[in-house]
């Protein structure tokens, strides 16, 4: 049968839909895009905020509206926190989060899918090959924090990890199949193993992972900075575990993190990066931040602002503010206006680019190692994009005999390009 498989949101759903993908070439069937005539349709959904849940909705409408006769299929957070009108708008079928590693065997069982034989879940691998460069591997998912803003807590339900030799069994077999890059990738990654009778930790799989595949490049996604600790930092001594860690803070002022029932105050987190830096060559320290969060005094903003200037990320991820349904922060008072929360987030975003800005440039006249990705033509050559082993995007110019797909190539930087870098061999 002829499936489409798509998302929207973070890099676990990415992961979710690619790993889902494998798996139904595995059982013979061909995918495709949503414009190929698909016979199934499976959107991930998200909807971490306002925006994304109608982003969602949007999507689940159009592919209803240019696909009558396939079947749709929604899955992901906003599937699981306002079924009805997913059905609403066309759904044939909604699966929850806590299935959505089942999809196929629930398409065999329901009488949806044809010429298929039952698989496990967590099973992620197949033989076929990937238009991707990069491989996400989903390891851990739910969450057990109580952060107020969060509706993935909701939508995503407790924690629970994957065993560690699946992983390494998962790792082996996608290296077998041409990835160089393994994005290790969960909703609460640093509590990887608190599911575990044997209290295992992502410090343990890391180093298990590190240790028994020869995987070339290992890229950890979002981390909460109360779940790491400086021994974890000994797992970088490793080069080939990339130096770019995603730390969400969402707020330099103290008052503000207490609101959103986060776990740290701005100074763990301030001596957490630094000893990150201290242990880690060349660290790319990314974040998130929220604006305009409920109760945000002025004085707050101006403390969160502040840090976030002195901290010198190498990215932001800047969210305004939504109240998400369920969530405490929903119904806390002194809702901030939306004209201070655009103010708020011009401000923002202007620290965002100049810290960016100053960390990219740093690394002008530098040699560092590229996993290229994909070309375009650019005049009378080819452009190259890729990602540094810090995560910063990077150019080159070849001629169009070159085909860099795939390789890892060291080049020196030259200039800045965009939000990335240009360089040459």
């Amino acid at each position: 049968m002829r499936i489409s498989l798509s998302s929207i949101g973070c890099r676990l759903n990415t992961g979710e839909i690619d790993a889902l993908s494998r798996r139904f070439s595995n059982l013979g069937h061909l995918i495709v895009s949503a414009n190929e005539d698909p016979d199934i349709i499976i959107f991930n959904s998200c909807a971490v905020t306002v925006a994304a849940g109608s982003e969602s909705r949007k999507i689940i409408r159009g592919l209803r509206k240019r696909h009558p006769y396939a079947t749709l299929v929604v899955t992901g957070c906003y599937a699981s926190i306002d079924i009805e009108k997913a059905r609403v708008l066309g759904a044939d079928l909604i699966i929850g989060n806590q299935y959505k590693d089942d999809i196929p065997n629930i398409l065999v069982e329901t009488g949806i899918l044809h010429n298929s034989n039952a698989v496990e879940p967590f099973t992620a691998i197949n033989s076929s090959s990937s238009r991707r460069t990069r491989a996400f591997l989903k390891v851990q998912d739910g969450c057990n924090n109580k952060c107020t803003f969060c509706v993935v807590t909701i939508a995503r339900g407790k924690g629970i990890s994957k065993p560690i030799d699946q992983i390494v069994d998962d790792i082996n077999q996608l290296i077998s199949l041409g990835f160089v890059e393994i994005v290790i990738c969960g909703v609460h990654l640093g509590a990887y193993g608190h599911d575990f009778e044997s209290r295992l930790s992502l410090y343990d799989m890391v180093s298990m992972v590190l240790n028994e595949t020869d995987i070339k490049r290992l890229r950890l996604s979002s981390l909460e900075p109360w779940d790491l600790d400086p021994q974890f930092f000994d797992l970088w001594e490793d080069d080939r575990l990339l130096p770019h860690l995603h730390l969400p803070l969402q707020s330099g002022s103290d008052r503000t993190l207490r609101r959103m029932g986060r776990r740290n105050t701005a100074n763990d987190f301030r001596d957490l990066v630094l000893a990150a830096r201290n242990c880690i060559a060349d660290l790319a320290v990314t974040t998130d931040v929220i604006v305009g969060f409920p109760g945000e005094t002025e004085d707050d903003f101006i403390d969160s602002i502040t840090f976030i200037d002195q901290m010198n990320f190498a990215d932001l991820h800047i969210f305004s503010y939504s109240g998400r349904p369920g969530t405490v922060a929903s119904e806390m008072p002194d809702q901030i206006p939306g004209n201070i929360i655009k103010n708020r987030m011009r401000l923002m975003q202007n620290v965002g680019k100049r810290s960016q800005d100053k960390f990219v440039k740093s690394f002008i006249g530098r040699k560092l190692d590229v996993l290229w990705e994909s070309s375009s033509k650019h005049d009378d050559s080819l452009i190259w994009s890729g990602l540094t082993t810090n995560y910063m995007r990077a150019y080159m110019h070849t001629d169009f005999k070159q085909n860099l797909r795939n390789r890892i190539t060291t080049i020196r930087m030259t200039e800045s390009y965009g939000k990335g870098l240009l360089g040459m061999i």
